[in-house]
């Protein structure tokens, strides 16, 4: 046994026969989580500690308001509102505050302290990392997340541990629950974006200001992290291509069904020759694909992998307890690592491959043309595609009603073959300025075919 000693706050647990002794736990934040977090590991304590191999004792939590109500749960003799001191004496450091800042400090305060250090930090990890990841190697200490990208979801470590083994192409995730209620509701009901939104508020799913949500930048964080561990090389949120539902109308919707689809919010990343390709937007996914059946606020991952073939895990992506209960998982493994040595995976980054520009990305398409109800109009348009390289698979043509009110447009519902979004862009361009063309009512990808 060396007799080097311990890094400053965090003491090696005994190798000597006996009761190993407590952990010391500090949690930062005490929000909707952090209380989670606090209940289930007082409630739990001797089958955490078992599974752990050494009693996990919290011995502070970091809040803002010392005084602010809380949960009965709480014990109010742990609030602290001087966060430093109690991260200097811990074992392990939960973050579960959000945000950069103060969270990025702590941490790596934690982390040059000897502490092990679990975040279910998204927005952190997406823009900032490395930086992290760095400090826990140089450290010799863990940093786990598992809960930082679908709650109680199960993805982080079977990605990056269980499928290490395997080449993982593409992963399509279903990460924001919040989105996901609002586009099944609006299939269900008919409800138009803002309603349903509101119902998802007045339920708790939707926070007052559902921006992060409804504009996909919850969800690019999570791409973001997905693309990093998949592909073995750093990906940040500024790499992820965004776009949220707010432009996804009960119209889109309707027509989707009708189509044999539904409309999901995806993050996606997949690995092509060229590179790597993170994106979020709201997609048509057919009815007959294990994510079209995914319902409320539930979220799912599906990954394809050469040797594993298809994966999907789903489940609940929000909320406290399920949150809770991925942070305890990672928890009760870095906990193990104390007590018996060693530590958790690193970054993996030896891939390092291009991150390609988001008009590289290449998918299919569904593009939707109110235009005068005329022969040869639809030859126009299938020449001005064909100009552009993009190549149509199908074509669906309906009634469509004109600016007058009077029937005497036509619907043309098109899907292309895969097409580069560039090529893409500058098709539906061409296509807006033909002279029977009427309106580009809804261009959408397809995604999952």
């Amino acid at each position: 046994m060396s007799s080097a000693a311990a890094p400053q706050g965090a003491s090696t647990v005994p190798e000597a026969p006996g009761e190993p002794r407590a952990l010391r736990v500090a949690l930062l934040g005490c929000g909707v989580v952090g209380t989670q977090v606090a209940r289930l590991l007082a409630t739990h304590g001797d089958a955490l500690a078992a599974r752990a191999g050494a009693p996990l004792d919290l011995v502070g939590i970091a809040v803002r308001d010392v005084a602010a109500p809380r949960d009965p749960a709480i014990d109010r003799a742990l609030l602290t509102d001087d966060a430093g001191p109690l991260v200097d004496g811990a074992d392990i450091v939960v973050e579960v505050m959000g945000g950069i800042e103060p969270a990025r400090s702590l941490m790596l305060r934690a982390i040059a302290g000897g502490a092990a250090v679990v975040t279910a930090n998204k927005a952190l990890l997406a823009e900032d990392g490395p930086t992290l990841y760095r400090a826990a190697d140089a450290a010799g200490v863990d940093i786990c997340f598992e809960a930082a990208v679908a709650g109680a979801v199960p993805i982080v470590r079977p990605v990056r541990e269980s499928l290490a083994g395997d080449h993982v192409r593409r992963v399509l995730g279903i990460v924001n629950g919040t989105t996901n209620y609002v586009l099944d509701r609006m299939a269900t009901t008919g409800l138009e974006l803002e309603e349903a939104v509101k119902e998802a508020q007045d339920l708790g799913y939707a926070e007052a200001d559902p921006t992060a949500d409804v504009e996909g930048y919850d969800a690019a964080a999570k791409a973001a992290i997905l693309a990093s561990l998949a592909f073995h090389t750093r990906v940040s949120i500024t790499d992820v291509a965004r776009e949220g539902i707010t432009a996804v109308t009960a119209d889109d919707v309707a027509w989707a069904t009708q189509t044999g689809h539904v409309i999901k919010l995806l993050a996606i990343a997949e690995q092509t020759p060229d590179g790597v390709s993170a994106r979020v937007h709201p997609a048509l996914v057919p009815t007959t694909h294990p994510l079209a059946g995914v319902r409320g606020a539930f979220n799912a991952i599906f990954v394809e992998a050469d040797a594993a073939g298809d994966l999907m895990f789903y489940g609940q992506g929000a909320g406290g307890a399920p949150t809770a209960s991925a942070v305890l998982g990672d928890v009760v493994s870095a906990a193990r690592h104390r007590v018996l040595g060693g530590k958790g995976p690193q970054e993996s980054t030896y891939a390092d491959l291009p991150i390609l520009p988001p008009g590289a990305a290449t998918t299919r398409y569904q593009v939707r043309v109110l235009v005068a109800d005329r022969p040869g109009v639809l030859a126009q348009v299938a020449r001005v595609l064909a100009e552009n390289g993009v190549s149509i698979e199908a074509v669906r043509q309906a009634p469509g009603t004109g600016g007058d009110g009077s029937t005497v447009a036509a619907n043309l519902i098109i899907t292309t073959h895969a097409a580069t979004e560039a090529a893409l862009a500058a098709t539906v361009d061409a296509v807006a300025g033909l002279g029977p063309v009427h309106e580009i009512t809804s261009v959408l990808r397809v995604e999952g075919a």
